[in-house]
C-alpha cells in the first residue's frame, strides 16, 4: 500500500553506521519530501536528535528511534469508533466534495455489518445535485436502507426523520452524509448545528461520530482542509481515503500531530472491503519498507 515512501529515509541510516548532523539534516529533508509538514518534521527529528544524543545510537537504533517516535504521534489520540451508546448512534460524516466520502460511507456500512450492526443511510447532502443519487447507488450495492428528501431540503428534517425510522425499524446506526462546501463556511457550520441539536434532542446526547473525509492524495492540502473544518465544527475524528495509490504517508502523520485528530479508519481501494481501521504501529511498518 504505502511501499517505498520512505526509500530515501532507508538509504539514509541502513547505510551509514555512523551518525552526524549531517544525517539529520537529510533525514528532514526526506521526511518533508515524503509530505511531512516542516513543522512535524522539525519537531520529529528535534526529538530525534536528543535521543540519539542520549544513547549514542548509531544509524540502526536512530532508524528504530524514528520508527518509534512516528508510532507515538499516530497514538497520541488513538479512540475506537464509538459503538457503545444506546441505538440508534448517529455518525456524521463531513468533507469536501470528491474526496471519496459518499464511497467511504458505504465502506462504513459494511465494515459495521461485520460488526452484526445494522445501517441507515440520512442523505443529508441536498444541495449538490448528484450527492443523494449517488448515496441512493451505494445504497443499493451494499443492501442498505435509506432516508432521502427532494434537493434543497433541510438537511436536519432528513437525519430527524432517519433517526425516527432507525428507531422504528430496531437499526443500529444511521450513517449520514453532510454537504462539504468550505466556500460557504458559515452556512455549513450553521447546517452542522442545526444537525446537532436535532440529534441531540431525539438522543439526548451529541451525535456519536462527527468525522473528517480526507483525500490522502492531496498531501498538504489535506491539512489545510482539516483546519478549517476543525475551525468551523467539533471533529471526532479523520478517515483518510486513497491509500492505495500515489498518496504519501507524510499527510497521515502531519494531520495526527497538527489537528490532534485521531485517525480512525484508512480506505485502501475502491471496493466497500477496502477499509479497515488504523492501526498506527502497522502503518509505521508499511512506510518503512522498501
Amino acid at each position: 500500500m504505502l511501499k517505498g515512501f520512505f526509500t530515501k529515509i532507508n538509504q539514509v541510516l541502513l547505510r551509514r553506521p555512523a551518525v552526524s548532523e549531517e544525517t539529520f539534516e537529510e533525514l528532514e529533508e526526506a521526511l518533508i519530501a515524503s509530505d511531512v509538514s516542516v513543522r512535524t518534521a522539525g519537531g520529529l527529528i528535534e526529538r530525534l536528535r536528543a535521543e540519539a544524543k542520549r544513547e549514542r545510537a548509531d544509524g540502526d537504533r536512530v532508524y528504530a528511534i524514528l520508527k518509534e517516535q512516528i508510532a507515538a504521534v499516530l497514538s497520541r489520540n488513538l479512540r475506537p469508533l464509538a459503538l457503545e451508546s444506546d441505538p440508534p448512534l448517529l455518525y456524521l460524516i463531513v468533507g469536501v466534495n470528491g474526496t471519496g466520502k459518499t464511497t467511504t460511507i458505504a465502506k462504513l456500512a459494511h465494515y459495521l455489518r461485520g460488526l452484526e450492526r445494522r445501517c441507515l443511510f440520512a442523505a443529508a447532502d441536498t444541495f449538490r445535485a448528484a450527492a443523494i443519487e449517488q448515496l441512493e447507488i451505494w445504497a443499493q450495492r451494499v443492501s442498505v436502507p435509506m432516508v432521502r428528501h427532494q434537493m434543497g431540503s433541510d438537511p436536519a428534517a432528513v437525519v430527524f426523520d432517519a433517526l425516527t425510522s432507525a428507531r422504528a425499524r430496531g437499526i443500529d446506526c444511521v450513517i449520514a452524509d453532510t454537504a462539504g462546501r468550505l466556500h460557504t463556511k458559515r452556512n455549513l457550520m450553521d447546517e452542522l448545528r442545526k444537525i446537532g441539536r436535532v440529534a441531540e434532542r431525539e438522543l439526548h446526547r451529541p451525535a456519536d461520530e462527527v468525522l473528517l473525509v480526507i483525500d490522502a492524495t492531496m498531501g498538504q492540502n489535506a491539512l489545510v482542509q482539516a483546519r478549517q473544518f476543525t475551525e468551523a465544527i467539533r471533529l471526532s475524528g479523520v478517515i483518510l481515503t486513497k491509500l492505495d495509490g500515489t498518496a504519501k504517508g507524510g499527510t497521515v502523520i502531519t494531520i495526527a500531530d497538527e489537528t490532534d485528530l485521531p485517525i480512525k479508519f484508512i480506505g485502501t481501494g475502491e471496493g466497500p472491503e477496502d477499509f479497515e481501521p488504523f492501526e498506527p504501529a502497522k502503518f509505521v511498518e508499511q512506510l518503512f519498507e522498501e
